[in-house]
């Protein structure tokens, strides 16, 4: 085979049509799946992030539109109400839901999508999007690592801290409803088991809709 010819079968290659998907991640607070999520996020150029809408402050250092889109109990009940929410759940006393519409747009283009969410919005998430979903259960490596890591973050009050190592149990409780489970107990070899799930599951045949006409082309030319 020519060089030229390789160029022309790599440059085929990467116009393969494609159906994005959705990557959940979840856990329980403080086991490392934002952390996880942003690290994901920098190293690949084809993954975006999804922006949940909640009802919850902003904590120190997040931006509205970036980390959340930040709003009030009345336009999340607008929202709701329109249709507009693929998934929401209340988290903690705060509401949270995910935009539709962007997610939808973003799979018809081939693009995937991140989530850093509940088990709740996992779950409904899997039941309205079904094989377009790709979930993985973050946990920690034991439960002292969850509270200190909880305690050491700074941002929550003691009473916060509390009730979210009350809610772990729960949380943790639904690992078993996921496609993967890692155990965060190391941040790079975490992030190497994430990216490894996601090349996987981006050569699923059936993600790949233009697989199809690629090998007719192929069989055309030999």
């Amino acid at each position: 085979m020519s060089e030229a010819s390789g160029q022309d079968n790599s440059q085929q290659t990467a116009r393969l049509a494609r159906r994005g998907l959705l990557f959940v991640l979840s856990s329980p607070s403080g086991a490392g799946k934002t952390t996880l999520a942003r690290a994901l996020l920098a190293a690949d150029p084809f993954l975006r992030m999804s922006i949940s809408v909640t009802t919850r402050s902003p904590r120190p250092g997040e931006q509205d539109g970036r980390d959340y889109r930040f709003i009030d109990a009345a336009e999340f009940a607008r929202l709701q109400a329109a249709g507009e929410l693929l998934e929401w759940a209340q988290v903690h006393g705060n509401l949270y839901a995910t935009p539709k519409a962007a997610v939808l747009d973003a799979l018809k283009a081939g693009d995937d999508v991140l989530f850093d969410i509940d088990w709740q919005g996992a779950q409904q998430i899997r039941e309205r999007m079904g094989e377009d979903v790709v979930s993985v259960f973050i946990l920690p490596p034991d439960g002292q690592a969850l509270e200190r890591r909880l305690r050491n973050r700074a941002q929550d009050s003691k009473e916060v801290v509390e009730r979210r190592m009350a809610a772990a149990a729960a949380e943790i409780g639904h690992w078993g409803e996921y496609d993967y489970v890692i155990v965060n107990a190391d941040l790079e070899t975490s992030c190497r088991g994430l990216a490894a799930i996601l090349a996987a599951e981006r050569l699923k045949r059936a993600r790949q809709p233009g697989l199809a006409a690629f090998v007719q082309a192929v069989l055309a030319g030999l």
